[in-house]
This record gives structure tokens, C-alpha cells and sequence, in this order.
């Protein structure tokens, strides 16, 4: 829920801003700034949450606690590559087969009832499965929409 808080906060911050300054609308780069700052965020996670994050991550995949660092990583390196015209799309489909990598992640955490801020499995379990595959589908939606569609083409 807080990565959707964030992305749209700061896309209608973004926007206001960009309106403000420039006196024109710009959705691409607002939803960029938004898809950034949410990219931030949940990189930070991967090293504050770490043994919870590693919990995620289902059993037969090796070197648990790397691939969370390697994940947070390549979101910081995709909260950037998306604002440079020369990697933009291709960070933006790259992001996008990222997310859905990402999403057996998401679904065993919920199977097992992983709670990964705490670490636990006290979490919400499987239903929390109703809010998170519509929100990676928005995510996916949003950074085509932002990084490779005419939208983000437009100037």
C-alpha cells in the first residue's frame, strides 16, 4: 500500500509542479518522477527489511539474501535509467518483466503469511493476494504507460 501512496503523491506533486513551473502538462514525466520515487522507496526496503524480504523469496531459488540486495539495486538503477531519453524505454521493459519476476515472490510471501517488515509469518496471508496482483498489474501498466507508450514520447 505505501509504494502506491507514494507513486501516485508524488506523480500529482510531479505534475503540479511541472505545471506550475512550465505552465504545461506533462504525465509522462510526472508518472516518471512518481515511478522513481516509489522505486526508491522500496529499494530502501530491501535493506531495512532485509531478513523479511529474504523470507519472500521461495525455497528453491539460491542466495536468497544477494537477490535482495541485487532487486533493490536494480531498482535504484531503474529509478534513473527511466529519466534518461536513451535507456528509457528499454529500462522501462526491463522494469516491467521485473515486476512480473516479482510477482512469485509476492504470491509465496502470501501463501506463507510472510510479514516482511517484521520478518514473521504473521502476515496477512493469501488475501492480501486480491490487492497485490491488481497493484503489480498497475505498476506494469504505469511504467509502459510512462517510459515506452507515445505518451512518454510526447513533448
Amino acid at each position: 500500500m505505501k509504494p502506491l501512496v507514494i507513486l501516485l503523491l508524488v506523480s500529482v506533486l510531479a505534475g503540479v509542479g511541472i505545471y506550475l513551473i512550465d505552465d504545461r502538462v506533462d504525465l509522462a514525466v510526472a508518472g516518471r518522477v512518481g515511478l522513481s520515487a516509489m522505486l526508491i522507496f522500496t529499494a530502501v526496503g530491501h535493506v531495512v527489511f532485509t531478513k523479511g524480504m529474504t523470507a519472500m523469496i521461495p525455497d528453491f531459488i539460491p542466495f536468497k539474501t544477494g537477490m535482495v540486495y541485487l532487486t533493490g539495486f536494480l531498482e535504484l538503477a531503474a529509478a534513473v535509467g527511466i529519466h534518461m531519453p536513451a535507456l528509457r524505454e528499454t529500462t522501462g521493459w526491463l522494469l516491467i518483466v521485473f515486476f512480473i519476476v516479482l510477482l512469485p515472490a509476492n504470491i509465496n510471501a502470501a501463501m506463507r503469511h510472510i510479514d516482511y517488515e517484521k520478518g514473521t509469518t504473521d502476515g496477512n496471508g493469501p488475501r492480501y493476494l486480491w490487492f497485490r496482483i491488481p497493484l503489480q498489474l498497475l505498476f506494469i501498466g504505469w511504467t509502459y504507460g510512462c517510459t515506452i507508450s507515445i505518451l512518454a514520447h510526447i513533448r
